[in-house]
């Protein structure tokens, strides 16, 4: 069988979060793997037949200084084919699929860190961007099959949408600082995948059920394994 390793990303803790999916989300797939994907149509191809599968969690904190450390760490400990970071979107209705990242962040994101929700707040309106990485690229582009993706989750149900703004704090960073990786390991696909607050009640307002957000990464490891078995150039949004 072919050996196909996944790490699932997710940060442990947002202010004012009490049911944080990024974190859930990860662990959910790293315990229960596929379990619960929609049956395959008798017209459609398994990318999982003949797969031995093998998903990881790897559990970051909020932190520009820390989270991509810790996931290098796991990258470099785990060796894996596939790398699917996650975050909070707290405005999002839905899975949002992020498609660049931008070398940009706020010049006192570490500082940061360490402030209370007003403060951190009062710091945002008064900082100025500059570049995570001087020497790099202005952006890279998301390796996942974006557009394979959406098609499953109007299949599904799942109300999804792109995003070209991961924002300028830690979700962005970590999101550039991966790609970076990945350029130069072009075997691995690697992307980021913003999700949003929990709201069990299936109503307007912001937010999906956990149960319909871990279906979501479900949804994206299934076609990322797909097209990381049979590369085409048709399932992936470039633009």
């Amino acid at each position: 069988m072919e050996q196909i390793k996944v790490i699932v990303a997710g940060y442990d803790h947002y202010e004012g979060v009490d049911v944080n999916p990024s974190y859930q989300v990860s662990q959910a797939l790293a315990e229960h793997g596929m379990e619960g994907m929609r049956p395959v149509g008798p017209t459609e191809e398994d990318p999982l037949e003949g797969v031995d599968l093998a998903i990881s969690s790897v559990t970051m904190p909020v932190s520009f200084a820390k989270a991509w450390p810790i996931l290098h760490e796991a990258i470099e400990r785990v060796r894996p084919d596939i790398i699917i970071a996650t975050g909070l979107k707290r405005r999002a209705r839905g899975i949002a699929m992020e498609r660049c990242a931008v070398n940009l962040k706020e010049d006192d994101a570490d500082d940061r860190e360490n402030l209370g929700e007003q403060e951190s707040r009062d710091a945002v309106r008064h900082a100025s961007r500059q570049p995570i990485d001087p020497q790099g690229p202005a952006a890279y582009w998301t390796r996942l099959p974006l557009r394979a993706i959406l098609h499953d989750f109007g299949t599904c149900g799942i109300p999804a949408t792109l995003s070209s703004d991961a924002g300028t704090y830690v979700c962005n960073a970590l999101f550039y600082n991966l790609l970076a990786w990945a350029a130069g390991h072009k075997d691995v696909l690697a992307g980021f995948v913003s999700l949003p607050l929990v709201n069990e009640s299936g109503g307007q307002e912001c937010g999906l059920p956990l149960d319909q957000q871990i279906q979501a990464v479900r949804e994206v490891v299934n076609e990322t394994i797909r097209y990381y078995r049979r590369p085409s150039s048709s399932p992936i949004l470039i633009a």
